[in-house]
Order: structure tokens, then C-alpha cells, then sequence
């Protein structure tokens, strides 16, 4: 019986640790405030607004009700255990390992403790420096993402892109969205690097490509990151590049600069001004909500520009074709020999050491 109590108690002690991470109660109360305001009358009459607040009910209904649960199991199973009946143990050990297995199957969405953790997720591109080799890196960053979101089960959608000169990207923005998108794809934040033999050198040197990857949130409610518009210069000029002749003819593209940062986003695959500037609001939204993750500010205005390059120094992962083939994480040192795999989206194990150092 001393065993199973010790048992107990150490399950009792990680569960109570997973929800001071969390910080359960304020999501409680926050679970609460939502279930009142569906609840109300008048609920329907904004049918956008009512859409929001179902779907973050939803989210956190599927995060709140299984441990409520386990933390059930645990509180009847230490409740028979008091009792102190020695013909019980067979069966208390048997309760008990199902209820250890229970909280194992559950450490993984554990893991997404972040403020964001469970929203979309906004995926950008930027090619750095290595010249053509940097930009083809940057189009095969691109597939390697949206081949994950496929084997992920998640929906991407692609909402600019900027081709490179002779091959690949400048850069690109994609749409992910699916449970825990962004709580997953964090972990990809930063520069990463890449070295291979160039298909672009005539000598077919060993080159060394960069790129910036950039994860936000999808902050798609205005009042989630309040904006001046007295902060921002927004310019519209003519598209360019593929989607039909009046794309190419009207001045529909976007770009909004959030002066106290320098931020700028630009967006025209749209056909629609209007289109192009709510996509372009969205990620500025995003940008925004996730330099304050960063800089740990509460306040827009005490923001600071983004400053990190897409160059040697900066990497937080390394992918080597030439001489040897191996993938390596930086901040984990998480190493993968199947460079192609990684490749073909297979980043879930890079995902998942992130989220267990962090």
C-alpha cells in the first residue's frame, strides 16, 4: 500500500506542477466569463462576435476538461487509498497505472503552456544571406512547411509570395491553422541554415544559405492588440507580378508601417485594396503580439524593431548535405541523420525537445 501512496503522491505532485504552468485558475475563471457571455440573450445578435467566443470556449473546454479528470481519478483514487483496506491494493494498482497512463497520453498538449500557444499560426519567409542559393533555400523552407502541415493535419494557405531573380523566394507568408498551430511551429522561430552543394555555382561549390523564419500568432480580433492609427503610414501602389491583368493595372497592394517599430508589411496578392489591407493589419497584429512575447513589454509603444539577421552566428538550426548529412538543433541539440525526411516535414521531434526545454 506504501508504494501505491508514494505512486500517488508523486502523480498528484507533477499534476499540480502542470497546473501552476498553466496557471489553471485563470483559465478557469476566463472558461467561466465565456460560458456567461454565451449564455446571454442577446449572444446572437453580433453572429461574428458569438463565432469567436464558441471557438475560444472550445479551445479551452478541450485544455481544461481532461485535467479535470485526471485530477478526478487522482482525488478518488487517494480517497480509497486512506481507507487503507489491504484487499484493495490489486485493484488500486490497476486503477492507478491506468491513471499514470492517462497523464502520460496528456504530457504532450501539456507542453503548450504560452500565451498563444493555441491559436493559428501566421508562417513568413525571408531569404538572407547566400544570394540565389539563399533564396531556392527559402522556396524549400516553404515546402518543408507545408508538407509538415499536411502530415499534421493542419491547413495552410499561402498569402504572398516574392520570387527570387533567377529561382526560389525573397520571401513568402503562409496561413496555418489547426490545434495548437502556433504552440507547434514556435519552435521554428529564427535563422536557419543551410549547407550543400550549390545547383546555382558553376563549379559546384559546397555554399552556405540563410533564412529567417518568422512564427506569430494569428490575431485575427482588433481588440487582441489595440493599434493607433496615428502609429501607422500606410502606402498603396500597384501590384506586381502573377494574378491577372487587373492586378497588374490598379493600385490595390498595401503596405502599413508601424512607425514606433519600423515594421513594415506589405501584402498584394489580393485583388481588393480593402483585401490586402486586412491581410496586411492581421500580420502586423501578429508581428506586434509576438515582439511582445519577446521583449516581455506591456505596452506597444515600449516596443523595439526587429534586429535579427538572417546570417552566420544567428542560426538556431543547422541542415548539412555536404559533406555528411544532419540536421541539428542549436538550443536542444536535437539531431536528425535523414536530412531528406526533415525535409519531407518530418518536424515533429524537433517540435516537441523545444517545448520540453522551454
Amino acid at each position: 500500500m506504501q508504494q501505491i501512496k508514494d505512486r500517488l503522491a508523486s502523480l498528484s505532485a507533477q499534476l499540480e506542477a502542470v497546473q501552476a504552468k498553466l496557471r489553471i485558475n485563470i483559465l478557469q475563471d476566463e472558461l467561466k466569463r465565456l460560458q456567461a457571455s454565451t449564455g446571454s440573450s442577446d449572444f446572437w445578435q453580433d453572429s461574428q462576435k458569438a463565432q469567436k467566443l464558441l471557438k475560444q470556449e472550445s479551445k479551452l473546454r478541450a485544455q481544461l476538461e481532461p485535467l479535470q479528470a485526471l485530477s478526478d481519478d487522482i482525488n478518488d483514487l487517494a480517497e480509497l487509498v486512506t481507507v487503507g483496506d489491504e484487499s484493495l491494493v490489486q485493484e488500486l494498482a490497476v486503477q492507478l497505472e491506468k491513471t499514470e497512463s492517462k497523464f502520460q497520453l496528456l504530457r504532450h498538449d501539456l507542453l503548450f503552456s504560452g500565451k498563444y500557444d493555441t491559436y493559428d499560426a501566421i508562417l513568413r519567409l525571408h531569404a538572407g544571406a547566400g544570394g540565389t542559393d539563399a533564396q531556392d533555400w527559402t522556396e524549400m523552407l516553404q515546402r518543408m512547411y507545408l508538407r509538415w502541415a499536411e502530415r499534421s493535419g493542419m491547413k495552410a494557405e499561402i498569402i504572398e509570395e516574392s520570387p527570387g531573380e533567377e529561382a526560389g523566394l525573397k520571401s513568402a507568408t503562409l496561413s496555418i491553422s489547426g490545434p495548437y498551430a502556433y504552440g507547434k511551429l514556435r519552435s521554428e522561430h529564427g535563422v536557419h541554415r543551410l549547407v550543400r552543394l550549390s545547383p546555382f555555382n558553376a563549379d559546384h561549390l559546397r555554399q552556405t544559405s540563410f533564412a529567417l523564419v518568422e512564427i506569430l500568432p494569428q490575431i485575427d480580433a482588433p481588440d487582441e492588440v489595440r493599434i493607433d492609427e496615428n502609429d501607422l503610414k500606410i502606402d498603396v501602389f500597384r501590384s506586381g507580378g502573377k494574378g491577372g491583368q487587373s492586378v497588374n493595372t490598379t493600385d490595390s497592394a498595401v503596405r502599413i508601417t508601424h512607425l514606433p517599430t519600423g515594421i513594415v508589411v506589405s501584402i498584394q496578392n489580393e485583388r481588393s485594396q480593402l483585401q490586402n489591407k486586412e491581410a496586411a493589419m492581421k500580420i502586423l497584429r501578429s508581428k506586434l503580439a509576438q515582439l511582445q512575447l519577446e521583449q516581455h513589454k506591456e505596452h506597444l509603444s515600449e516596443l523595439k524593431g526587429p534586429a535579427q539577421s538572417a546570417e552566420w552566428g544567428n542560426q538556431i538550426r543547422n541542415y548539412v548535405m555536404q559533406p555528411y548529412t544532419l540536421v541539428k538543433d542549436n538550443r536542444t541539440k536535437h539531431e536528425e541523420h535523414d536530412v531528406q525526411a526533415v525535409l519531407d516535414g518530418k518536424l515533429d521531434e524537433f517540435m516537441t525537445k523545444f517545448l520540453e526545454l522551454t
